[in-house]
């Protein structure tokens, strides 16, 4: 059923949103009771959102009429929720059981997948040990992650949110960088900044073709064998992340290979063998051990069919009731975090390739919005930036903003009457009072009209745990809106067009039009 179809759609159409103003609706009570657990120590807290009880009770209608609890159930239990591809999609499964054991072609994957990690942890134990070693025989003291898009930028994210918490407390036990672009500076700049004796790398791909990918491990290892070091083996450096399916998976070129499944996209393997590699490499397999547990509490709460219970599905609901009835475009991801520097870009994968389609589960247009534009920047950065827009600009954008009460590091200092600290979480409060409300001025270029809505996502600190349940948070928010769109949120037939070209550009292109615009790039 399209979301169009629903008697609730036809409910929420019938609202007037000029009689819903969030400068009357935001009070004190409303702060303090429009909260719901998030797992991992985190809360999700709506207050300042353009909904009344009346929208929720609506919305949570809608929640039941499109059965999205259900939906969810037969999707973990191993549904074929994919169905371009005719695949399960089981990203929950790699953090923990929710309903029964999953089984393809008598294989218990709940199983695969724990086996997995215990495989990767293994492995991870020989590598600090120094049981096993580079091909000089040194220790190896950096990990280097080469793919692209799911395979770069999720666990990107999760590396860089816990590399100074893992730092201050003695944790870190490799540096982790990462190679993705085939821009080949983007190689050269990461290998000029490693000793290539020290260096593991793991070569990422669930289909083991990924051209951009396997293009940067033939010129990693041209750059190794170049460097002219005595005894050097470039085989003995590398592991491979992949599928039991892929021309990988039985490559006598790599130490180990691990292996994610065909029932994980890209965008949703952060917590399988894509993130849980170089994760465990980096800080040890106990630190990704306790992301996987906020990331399946998350799951456990997103099973509540109370949407005043169920964080990820209120996030899902306000979002739909945002873009369709509210006509919001786009939506801005801002967390008051520097070690969350990259999350953004994470969620921009994540939610614009997950929902940005216009037909639906039967291949049929849909008359109505998906999937937003989404961006986002750390604060207090961006407030010096594009904050300017979100201000006074002329579209209203939704924001959701990401906070914590401690950082991750000890030392701050107290500069005229507040820590660093301090002054974060105040810019945060500030800011989300001032969207709210804005503020009338004589001048009309002083004037903010106020109204602007957001949500935070708030803890104590951004721990392993609760880095995980905020992963999940969001996985979890997007999957419920595909559902509520009827859209397939688990492929990604969008990415495909241009590799095609991309390859016919490279063959030699018999379109003229290929051919000038290659010829302006040297191609």
């Amino acid at each position: 059923m399209n979301l169009d179809a629903t008697k609730a759609y036809a409910v929420l159409k019938k609202i007037d949103p000029n009689t819903i103003s969030l400068k009357r609706l935001l009070t004190l009570a409303r702060i303090e009771a429009y909260s719901i657990p998030a797992g991992g120590g985190l809360t999700y807290n709506y207050a300042a959102k353009r909904v009344t009880d009346r929208v929720l009770n609506v919305l949570q209608r809608l929640a039941r009429e499109r059965k999205l609890i259900a939906q969810f159930e037969a999707l973990y239990n191993g549904a074929v929720a994919n169905p371009g591809e005719g695949r399960m999609v089981l990203h929950h499964l790699t953090r923990g059981q929710l309903g029964r054991d999953v089984l393809h072609q008598g294989k218990n994957l709940r199983s695969f997948y724990a086996q997995q990690q215990k495989k990767i942890a293994a492995f991870c134990r020989q590598v600090h040990s120094g049981k096993i070693k580079g091909s000089t025989g040194k220790p190896f003291t950096t990990v280097v992650q080469i793919g692209i898009g799911g395979s770069d930028l999720g666990p990107r994210a999760l590396y860089l949110a816990l590399e100074q918490y893992a730092r201050e407390r003695g944790r870190l036990r490799m540096e982790a960088r990462f190679i993705s672009n085939v821009d080949p500076d983007d190689a050269n700049g990461v290998l000029r900044d490693v000793d290539l004796e020290r260096t593991l790398f793991i070569l990422v791909s669930k289909s083991g073709t990924t051209q951009e990918t396997l293009a940067n491990e033939r010129l990693v290892k041209a750059k190794m064998a170049k460097a002219g070091i005595k005894g050097m083996n470039p085989d003995r450096h590398m592991i491979a992340v992949t599928s039991e399916t892929s021309p990988l998976a039985q490559s006598s070129e790599y130490v180990r290979a691990f292996f994610m499944d065909d029932f994980i996209g890209g965008r949703y393997s952060s917590t399988s063998a894509v993130g849980g590699a170089i994760l465990s490499l980096a800080f040890g397999p106990q630190v990704f051990e306790q992301i996987l547990a906020g990331a399946h509490e998350a799951d456990e709460l997103a099973c509540e069919p109370d949407i005043r219970k169920n964080a990820a599905l209120m996030d899902a609901l306000i979002g739909v009731w945002e873009r369709n009835f509210l006509k919001y475009p786009s939506t801005a991801v801002l967390p008051y975090s520097q070690a969350l520097l990259r999350f953004p870009a994470h969620l921009q994968q994540l939610d614009m390739e997950s929902n940005g389609k216009s037909v639906n589960r039967d291949n049929r247009r849909l008359a109505y919005a998906t999937g937003p534009l989404v961006f986002g920047e750390p604060g207090t950065n961006g407030q010096h930036s594009f904050y300017q827009l979100l201000h006074q600009g002329t579209d209203i954008i939704p924001l959701q903003f990401i906070g914590f009460r401690k950082g991750q590091t000890r030392f701050d200092l107290k500069v005229e009457g507040s820590t660093s600290q301090q002054k974060l979480g105040a810019n945060l409060a500030a800011q989300i009072l001032a969207f709210a409300e804005g503020k009338q001025d004589p001048n009309r270029n002083k004037t903010f009209e106020g109204g602007r809505p957001s949500s935070l996502l708030h803890g104590e600190q951004l721990t392993p745990a609760a880095l995980g349940a905020l992963l999940a948070h969001f996985e979890n928010k997007v999957m419920f809106q595909g559902f509520l769109w009827n859209i397939n949120s688990f492929d990604q037939e969008g990415v495909q067009l241009g590799k095609v070209l991309t390859k016919e550009v490279l063959r030699g292109p018999k379109d003229e039009r290929l051919i000038a615009y290659a010829r302006l790039l040297g191609v």
